[in-house]
């Protein structure tokens, strides 16, 4: 029997592959994203900060290709913490929306290819640096890079050739060749190196870490030529990944980019909405917003504001006296200020109708709900857009041009008779902000999403965004909100 090298076992660590089941989630109703969002975050920023053990760590990846959508990266001090933390998952809303499609259980280990002495416990040839080291390797910490990549592997075991057969010394002197190929890539690319040896069907994990995925994918090129790897390296498939913070989540659902950076950090103050677009209130009627953001863009209509930079619009009307309903939301709008997720709260009085809406715009969706608890007690208040019966209304913004807003008036006294004439169409009224003539709130009120995409599809309404495009000082914005 050839000698085997002797180890030292640290943190069990279990990488955790989930894809997403899209289509359900598509369907889900807003409430239900808002809770499995809500519950997944809740997750994951516990387990990143290790309530569930004395030590350890976790991370979370976005994972690029069809193997997975997520890799969840848990360290702990055993294995009955990873069994709790993966059972702690699948109890959230979150796990409903998702399946395991693989995983690996393994332990971080050192063994006698790195130092005979520290086995022999020989204090002389042993120094500090060494024993950090060590320390380092098996219980490590998970660098800041942002790229991962996770692949098992096995140490060849044929007719020709056999890993287990090879003396221990032949064996040490081909691991150390090993070493100092990965050691040109220190400061560029870290790595954790995991038995998996009785755990799973692996022997080992390798787990990679960079700030730049072409030298993970170099590292490991350089390595093939590498005796160790070439003669007696097998592979299992690859995971390519990039780490985001557990605050992102809705961020990915909704495909934004992850992580999302400084640009969207309102995002992380209590977002956990799923709806790219401006909304009030959940999704009763079951639309799906995406599909019509879709249908839309087909269309070359603009539907909402690029990925990052989305907002929540809630909107009320009321049968009160305009100057009434202004004057009590002039204070509110002053308490709405001090939070940095405000975006704009105004009045638009109706000039079709005697209508006035109350339209408050926020950076998160929990934002826009809580501030229409606010809005619902202004005088006059009959109902938020949704709750009448049909579809509910398409909001359409437009900031004009100055010189061009009596042109605008009138061209919408002429799209107004084209939409009376409209199957399933119910009430569309032009609204103007009562502090700001020049901004627009077209709010059209649809028996059926069919119907109200039947006016988009139109003639007369493409003609109206091409001339639109020459008087407007703003791109416009088409959103749905009900």
């Amino acid at each position: 029997m050839t000698e085997p090298p002797q180890t030292e076992e640290g943190w069990f660590v279990l990488h955790d592959f989930r894809s997403v089941d899209w289509d359900a989630w598509r369907d889900a109703a807003e409430r239900d994203h808002e809770r499995a969002v809500t519950e997944g975050v809740d997750y994951l920023r516990s387990h990143e900060q290790v309530v569930d053990a004395d030590e350890g760590t976790s991370a979370v990846f976005s994972v690029v290709g069809d193997k997975a959508d997520l890799m969840v990266l848990h360290l702990r001090p055993t294995l009955d913490h990873l069994s709790r933390a993966e059972r702690q998952f699948e109890a959230t809303e979150f796990a409903r929306f998702t399946e395991q499609t693989d995983s690996f259980v393994s332990v971080t280990e050192v063994s006698g290819y790195v130092s005979d002495a520290y086995f022999a416990e020989d204090e002389e040839e042993v120094d500090e640096g060494l024993k950090r080291y060590i320390e380092g390797k098996i219980k490590p910490e998970l660098p800041e890079d942002e790229y991962v990549c996770f692949y098992p592997m096995n140490k060849r075991r044929g007719e020709d050739v056999n890993w287990y057969d090879l003396p221990f010394d032949e064996r040490a002197e081909l691991m150390s060749g090993h070493g100092e190929t990965a050691r040109k890539w220190g400061g560029k690319v870290d790595q954790i190196i995991s038995s998996a040896l009785g755990l799973d069907d692996w022997e080992w994990g390798v787990t990679l870490f960079a700030g730049d995925a072409v030298d993970i994918k170099d590292i490991v090129y350089e390595l093939r030529f590498d005796d160790a790897t070439s003669k007696y390296g097998e592979f299992g498939p690859f995971y390519i990944g990039r780490r985001f913070p557990p605050e992102d989540l809705g961020a990915y659902l909704r495909g934004e980019e992850v992580p999302t950076g400084e640009d969207a950090e309102s995002h992380h103050d209590g977002d956990h909405g799923e709806a790219e677009s401006d909304h009030a209130g959940d999704d009763e009627e079951g639309v799906d917003e995406e599909s019509i953001r879709g249908e839309l863009a087909d269309l070359d209509i603009y539907a909402g504001q690029p990925h990052g930079e989305d907002v929540y619009a809630t909107v009320l009307y009321s049968e009160a006296a305009p100057e009434e309903v202004a004057g009590e939301v002039d204070g509110l709008r002053g308490n709405f200020e001090h939070y940095d997720t405000h975006v704009k709260t105004a009045v638009y009085e109706g000039t079709m109708t005697d209508r006035v809406a109350v339209v408050s715009i926020w950076d998160t969706a929990s934002a826009a709900e809580t501030a229409a608890g606010f809005l619902a007690d202004l005088p006059g208040i009959v109902s938020r857009a949704g709750e009448e019966s049909g579809f509910g209304t398409m909001g359409m913004f437009y900031t004009v041009q100055p010189e061009y807003q009596q042109d605008f008036v009138d061209r919408f006294d002429t799209v107004a008779d084209l939409l009376e004439e409209m199957e399933g169409h119910k009430e569309t009224d032009l609204m103007m902000n009562l502090e700001d003539e020049n901004d627009m709130f077209i709010a059209s009120q649809w028996r059926a999403k069919e119907d109200a995409m039947g006016f988009f599809r139109s003639e007369e309404f493409r003609d109206t965004v091409q001339w639109g495009r020459e008087i407007l000082a703003d791109r416009p914005r088409h959103v749905f909100l009900a």
